[in-house]
């Protein structure tokens, strides 16, 4: 079994319903796949040149026997099964599933890079992730997922992250 790091999120419909709608997907669905942790629940100010309204956000850990490919081509299909439509760069989505990480392979095809590029500028990534894996270290840059939001948070960003708080029934 290999450990997993997958971010998710959604800003279309109900965003928290569509978060967690796509974690129980990814532990029910897949015998292969099995979830250690997630992270709490973030609303997020979108990042990009598209003006929308704002993300809800979180992160996974889990072990899987899948190759890289095998787990992108499962959450490629839970994000169709949940109207994921790919029509406008960086625009809204009804779910959005990343692989962060997966072990410390480094993964560099046309459509799938690994670690994830971007993990290391993004507090909606940063955030949930350091609240369940602060330890965790990236392959290419040596540096924790705690340094990393550290570091983050010491420079000037116009990102905006905030707890997002759950109902309990």
């Amino acid at each position: 079994m290999e450990s997993f790091l997958i971010g998710f999120g959604s800003n279309q419909g109900e965003s928290s319903k569509n978060c967690l709608l796509a974690v129980e997907k990814l532990r029910g669905r897949f015998p292969l796949i099995r979830i250690i942790r997630i992270s709490s629940l973030y609303r997020t100010k979108p990042v990009g040149p598209v003006e929308q309204e704002w993300f809800v956000n979180g992160v996974l850990q889990g072990e899987t026997s899948l190759t890289p490919q095998g787990l992108f081509a499962v959450i490629q299909q839970i994000e169709k099964d949940l109207g994921r439509l790919r029509t406008v760069p960086w625009g809204p989505r009804t779910i959005d599933l990343d692989i962060l990480a997966y072990g410390e392979r480094t993964v560099c095809l046309p459509h799938l890079r690994i670690p994830h590029p971007q993990l290391h500028k993004r507090l909606f990534v940063l955030v949930p992730l350091a609240e369940i894996a602060p330890s965790w270290v990236h392959p290419e840059l040596g540096i924790s997922a705690g340094e990393m939001l550290e570091s983050l948070l010491a420079q000037e960003h116009d990102e905006e992250v905030q707890l997002l708080e759950m109902e309990t029934s």
